[in-house]
């Protein structure tokens, strides 16, 4: 059970701010599970149009999160960082739910359950929670593939 500072993240995944949704992992279970952690701050930039009497994270971003946390996932279960011209890409989601909105101050951490991988695609489970509470969940889908094309 490994985690990672934001240093190793930002190794494993080629996004960066405002677009990089995971500030640390917790745990990692390479071929498990991985946690990860999302600080939700009222300095984030979609939350002065999202919405400016009440901020509310954007559910597209609590994907976009699972979604990073799934590449995490997939890179520590195989060992290694991707090449200069290999990205981790989000190629599928089913049974999207949101439950709660998510707000300033929250802590969003990102709980994310290996179901298969077949062919180089990782299906997942993923749930977001804030305070222990399901405020999202869905099966999402992600592949390894050249950036360059």
């Amino acid at each position: 059970m490994a985690d990672m500072t934001i240093e190793e993240v930002l190794e494993h995944l080629p996004h960066r701010y405002p677009f990089l949704l995971i500030d640390r992992v917790l745990e990692c279970i390479p071929g498990k599970s991985l946690v990860a952690l999302k600080n939700v701050t009222i300095n984030e930039p979609f939350f002065p149009g999202h919405f400016p009497r009440r901020p509310v994270m954007p559910a597209v971003l609590i994907l976009e999160a699972m979604a990073q946390a799934t590449g995490l996932l997939a890179l520590r279960s195989l060992d290694r960082l991707p090449s200069a011209t290999e990205m981790y890409y989000f190629v599928g989601i089913d049974r999207a739910r949101f439950r709660h909105p998510v707000e300033p101050g929250d802590q969003l951490v990102i709980e994310i359950d290996l179901l298969r991988t077949t062919r180089g695609i990782w299906k997942v489970q993923g749930r977001a929670k804030v305070e222990e509470k399901v405020v999202a969940s869905a099966d999402l889908m992600g592949a390894l593939r050249d950036g360059t094309k």
